[in-house]
């Protein structure tokens, strides 16, 4: 049984494939495209899980959509048509998604659709390895609902309960985070990094936002609000309640800022809270599985595993809209089959390069590099020479990850101990915010030495205090809390062995891991993307898989090598789309 997952059409879309029950691969378009947080058909997406599945598209049993376009535009319609729209735009059409699934990909076989949060619900639980747990999706807005609550039993997944649009925690955080003058579907986890600065002087103003009701429920006062119909997130009564003008993007940040964020993050860690003790109350489950956007605040999701009734929490690490196309195809595979999909073993699931294509890349380009193929052990010790001379090392490894953390397959690394890091990483490196704090990865075998953690946390997704008897201040976050990868050699052998061998010569046993990209990039896919990333960042050294590279080796114009690379990608020419533009298929 061959069933392929696809979310699509307002952002980060992506495809997955499920053959027999077991995730074979799963990638976002935005890696393919170099578009970030792509929302058009994904072409690429499709096409690589068909060349990684080893099928044709005539195998397939079936295509699963991760929402009714029925009943979403039932809920567009309810909030107005915006001004100046004409009433043949696709997206007032509920079949033109499935068109485009037939024209775009060529699929002529069932479309089968499944609602908004409950392919969220089922992307964690089906995924999950718990027989039973109770369910919570949080996100901005699905077709009506903005946060459900479940039960998942076997192979069923049961939602109950529903809060409906206008009223959702996820808008209220995308709402201040316009406030405080980041981007919408994209700044949020800028807020959440920004709050430990600040202290919870505006609790009282923000409770005035949101108000809690009876079971799952509560309501946003919808006064300080325009995102219904309005052309922006907050009305002018918003800036009114906390006495201070919207902040300009790229201003200054202020310690007005700092305590807006905070007093925002604990508001929301405190209605998560009280709904998961209902949640508990409600089910008598002792396991939890979240997804949706709001599931990667995961300063949220520690506490609620700290604090809350649940004794354990799967969050599906792709927990956005890119991840609800595993919920899509394991709902399908259980119609379909009756049976339940395997638990997710990892999130490795991109396309992969061999080091005979990587090579012949390197001859083509004529930049030099040292060959380690039959050498790994050497390989992982001129790396580990490079990260304790303070080098930044771009590591491309095995298969792309899935989801938005970067897990030990397209990573930059760096030594946790260096106190200057973080600043260099976020300015020349990453060229972000110099508030954004960078995460850990850590053999799993000596996690509990360094951090206040007694379970595996393979995907980043919960913080938890730093308790190292090691100084590491490259990945401890200003309030002592760090959000750590553990890693099993079982899982990522060759990543666990370059931590091994760094613990060997250091005896630190982690290594600061931050995504491949550079701010306002997806993270890279391909050795080409690899490659011009180091070129335009102050990367010193990349290892491609068994190919060393430091910066000297680069030409001097190598951010010039490839004339025109991203304008075609952005553009869709990369993407193979023939007389299809992908343009064609974007449905706000």
């Amino acid at each position: 049984m061959n069933v392929l997952g696809l979310s699509a059409f307002f952002h980060e879309s992506a495809c997955c494939l499920l053959r027999d029950g077991r995730l074979a691969a799963a990638a976002e378009e935005e890696r393919f495209s170099r578009v970030k947080h792509d929302p058009r058909l994904p072409v690429a997406a499709f096409r690589h899980c068909l060349r990684a599945g080893g099928i044709g598209i005539t195998e397939l049993d079936a295509v699963a959509y991760y929402e009714s376009p029925v009943r979403k535009l039932s809920r567009q319609l309810w909030a107005g048509v915006p001004e100046g729209s004409s009433p043949d735009l696709p997206w007032l059409d509920p079949g033109a998604p499935e068109r485009a699934i037939r024209e775009g990909l060529g699929w002529e076989g069932p479309v089968l659709t499944f609602e908004h949060h409950l392919s969220h619900a089922a992307s964690a639980f089906l995924f999950s390895d718990f027989p039973e747990a109770a369910l919570l999706t949080v996100d901005g807005v699905g077709e009506w609902a903005t946060t459900s609550y479940g039960r998942g039993s076997g192979a069923a997944v049961e939602l109950f309960e529903e809060v409906d649009f206008p009223h959702s925690l996820g808008l209220l955080y995308a709402t201040l985070t316009s406030y405080l003058g980041f981007e919408v579907n994209d700044g949020e986890y800028k807020v959440m990094g920004l709050a430990p600065y600040g202290e919870p002087r505006y609790l009282d103003e923000m409770r005035r936002l949101v108000a809690p009701g009876p079971g799952g429920q509560y309501r946003l006062d919808l006064r300080y609000f325009d995102f219904v119909r309005g052309r922006r997130m907050y009305s002018d009564a918003l800036p009114r309640l906390f006495g201070e003008p919207p902040r300009k993007p790229e201003a200054e940040i202020s310690r007005f800022h700092q305590d807006v964020a905070r007093s925002l993050q604990a508001v929301l860690e405190e209605v998560l809270l009280a709904k998961v003790h209902w949640l508990h109350e409600r089910t008598g489950l002792p396991d939890l599985c979240m997804a949706g956007g709001v599931a990667l605040n995961v300063v949220a999701n520690g506490r609620i595993l700290r604090e809350g009734p649940f004794e354990r929490l799967f969050v599906q690490p792709a927990a956005g809209d890119s991840g609800a196309c595993l919920g899509a195809a394991g709902l399908a595979h259980v119609k379909l089959t009756g049976g339940r999909p395997e638990p997710l073993r990892d999130v490795y699931l991109g396309p992969r390069w061999t080091a005979a294509e990587i090579a012949g890349l390197l001859a083509a380009t004529g930049i030099a590099a040292q060959d380690f193929r039959g050498r790994e052990a050497e390989l992982l010790e001129a790396v580990v020479d490079r990260l304790e001379r303070g080098e930044v090392v771009g590591w491309f490894h095995g298969a792309l990850e899935l989801g938005p953390r970067a897990l030990g397959g397209r990573s930059l690394l760096a030594d946790p101990r260096d106190p200057g890091m973080r600043d260099r990483l976020n300015r020349l490196v990453k060229k972000r915010e110099a508030f954004r704090p960078f995460a850990p990865s850590v053999l799993a075998a000596h996690a509990a030495t360094h951090f206040d953690l007694d379970h595996p946390s393979p995907y980043m997704l919960e913080t938890c205090r730093v308790i190292s008897p090691l100084d590491l201040p490259a990945v401890t976050h200003v309030d002592g809390s760090a959000r750590p990868q553990t890693v099993d050699p079982a899982v990522a052998p060759r990543f666990a062995s370059l931590l091994e061998a760094f613990r060997r010569r250091t005896g630190c046993p982690l290594l600061v891991n931050t995504s491949f990209n550079v701010r306002g990039e997806p993270i890279v896919s391909s050795p080409v993307d690899a490659l011009s990333c180091m070129g335009v960042s102050g990367i010193d050294a990349l290892a491609l898989e068994d190919f060393l590279i430091d910066r000297a080796m680069l030409p001097a114009s190598w951010a010039d090598l490839l004339p025109g690379w991203r304008e075609r990608a952005r553009s869709g020419f990369s993407r193979g789309t023939g007389a299809i533009s992908p343009d064609l298929y974007t449905f706000v």
